[in-house]
Formats: structure tokens, sequence, C-alpha cells
């Protein structure tokens, strides 16, 4: 797995379907639940005409920590749910999550960086096991 400056990335040779059903399922092992789905592929088709490899976004989230992190910081809502790109690029798929702790320290809540520490990891065990296709 490599961190970016706001990433937990890996590359997979797992085919783009089997790699968006791995990640539901290793986000539901972590107790994240599917909230939204964007098809970017298609919405980039349908309104610019755009062709592009295949390209989903899903907003992920954990109610308790959720819950926990509304409570120190109402507004944080414009940040959530944590999204999990999954793509294909250079003929790889690519499973993509924001890192929380690098995401909410822009907000300068210590009582937030317990709960984004406990994101951060969770959603890179996701990550480190999709890609290494682990069960």
């Amino acid at each position: 797995m490599l961190a970016t400056r706001y990433t937990l990335t890996a590359t997979t040779e797992t085919p783009f379907a089997e790699a968006v059903e791995r990640v539901r399922e290793e986000l539901k092992a972590e107790g994240f639940g599917v909230l939204c789905e964007i098809d970017v592929q298609a919405t980039l088709s349908e309104k610019l005409g755009v062709e592009r490899d295949e390209y989903v976004i899903l907003g992920a989230c954990n109610p308790p920590l959720a819950h926990g992190a509304l409570v120190a910081e109402p507004d944080l809502g414009t940040l959530l749910p944590c999204k999990v790109a999954v793509y294909r690029l250079d003929g790889r798929t690519h499973v993509s999550a924001i890192d929380a702790e690098r995401m909410l320290s822009l907000v300068g809540n210590e009582e937030l960086a317990p709960i984004a520490a406990e994101v951060r990891a969770k959603l890179a065990s996701v990550v480190e096991r999709v890609g290494a296709g682990l069960p």
C-alpha cells in the first residue's frame, strides 16, 4: 500500500468488478456501510460524451465513528462519508481511500485525532487486503 499526501492506495491485478465487490465486503468487515455509489465513467459519458476507463466512488460510513466525529465537530458532515475510489488505469485496477488523519487534521479539532486514526487504520486494512487479493 502506498500513502500519498491524502490517500491510501493499492494496485492489483484483480478485475474491476471483482475489486469493487471486494471493497464492499472489506468495508463491511471493518464496520462500514456503503451509503452511495458514483459511477464516474457513466456520468462523464452521459454528461460530457467522454469515454474513460471504469471508475467508481463508494461513499462509506462507520456509524459509531461518524457519530463520535459529529458530536466533536457538527460541521464535519461536509466531509462525510469517507470515499473509496476503484478505477482502471493502464490495464490495472487501483483502490484508493481517503487518509482520514490527513483530511481531519484540516479541521484543527484535537478531539477528532483518535477517531481519524481509527478510520485511517480501518480503511488502510481494506485497501491492503483488496490490493493484495487476500481473503
